[in-house]
């Protein structure tokens, strides 16, 4: 076979990639391959066996080489006049693609159930600005499946759930955990017990809930094996936490929600046993497709610069 062969297999065998294609560019332009090497950053007996490799790939030969230069053949020519429409194509393609990018990166829509949107959300933007000060940000507070229909509508770039389990159709990691605890104004009865609230009393009891489709109320549901009809239903933390502090009724909430009103004892915490009420905070988007861009970097200030609540 001779050292020029009939190149072979799919167009990518056939035709020689960017980096060839600019060289040889090069050494038309500047008339020596060692100075075309240098331009383009790399050793002359790289750029040598790069034209070799050209010269085998094509079936031609395309630079004559003497102690005076390089000089191009008939061939190489005429290669060097249709290799500059394909590096300015790819030029014009590297354009366009940087504009997507910037597009996307122009801004970043959340969608996060209410305990996280309310509580963790807050710090991790305020991280995000700093590192992306253009990038505008919008975020929607619902209940984990809203959150997951947002995705999945292409409505959002990135979610946060606080559900049992991941939605159909997204693909998740834990971010951090949380404890889902009881408590009651300081003046309901259970207040005043001695003893833990064993898993059926509290199942078995009307409670100041979160709406269905939450993610608080789904946890705990999955953990007691059912609930009572609620006392109140209520579609946001902040409304729930009111209604106990209210002495409306027991209520069941996210830890990360009552640090101030358990330390002014505006609320008691109510032992419970047999039943643990710990969960998961995850991120989602949708399945094979992993966040880019704001939202991958919002994702590693999650994992990153927060710590887990435990």
């Amino acid at each position: 076979m001779s050292e020029l062969e009939e190149p072979r297999g799919g167009l990518a065998h056939r035709v020689p990639d960017l980096g060839a294609l600019e060289l040889l560019l090069a050494v038309a332009r500047l008339g020596s391959l060692g100075r075309a090497a240098r331009e383009l950053g790399i050793t002359q007996p790289a750029a040598s066996s790069r034209v070799r490799s050209m010269e085998r790939q094509l079936g031609v030969a395309l630079v004559d080489r003497s102690p005076r230069g390089s000089r191009l053949t008939d061939a190489g020519a005429l290669v060097t006049d249709w290799a500059r429409r394909i590096v300015e194509a790819a030029e014009a393609f590297d354009v366009g693609a940087q504009a997507l990018r910037d597009r996307r990166d122009s801004r970043l829509r959340v969608a996060a159930s209410m305990t996280i949107a309310e509580y963790l959300l807050p710090g991790w933007l305020i991280a995000l600005r700093a590192e992306r000060p253009d990038t505008a940000v919008s975020l929607l507070a619902g209940n984990s499946t809203i959150v997951a229909e947002r995705l999945l509508a292409d409505e959002a770039d990135l979610g946060f759930v606080e559900g049992p389990t991941v939605p159909a159709g997204l693909d998740a990691v834990v971010i951090a955990h949380d404890h889902l605890i009881v408590v009651t104004a300081p003046g309901h009865p259970w207040a005043r017990r001695r003893r833990p609230l064993d898993a059926a009393e509290l199942a078995s009891t009307p409670l100041i809930l979160r709406e269905k489709g939450s993610g608080t109320r789904q946890v705990l549901e999955s953990a007691l094996g059912g609930l009572a009809r609620p006392l109140i239903e209520l579609s946001s933390t902040t409304a729930v936490k009111s209604s106990a502090l209210s002495g409306a009724g027991p209520a069941v909430l996210s830890e990360l929600a009552l640090g101030e009103e358990l330390s002014a004892r505006r609320l008691v915490r109510i032992p419970v046993d047999g039943v643990r009420l710990r969960r998961a905070l995850r991120a989602v988007w949708p399945t094979g497709h992993r966040p880019a861009g704001p939202a991958r970097d919002l994702l590693g200030l999650t994992r990153g610069g927060t710590p887990a609540v435990d």
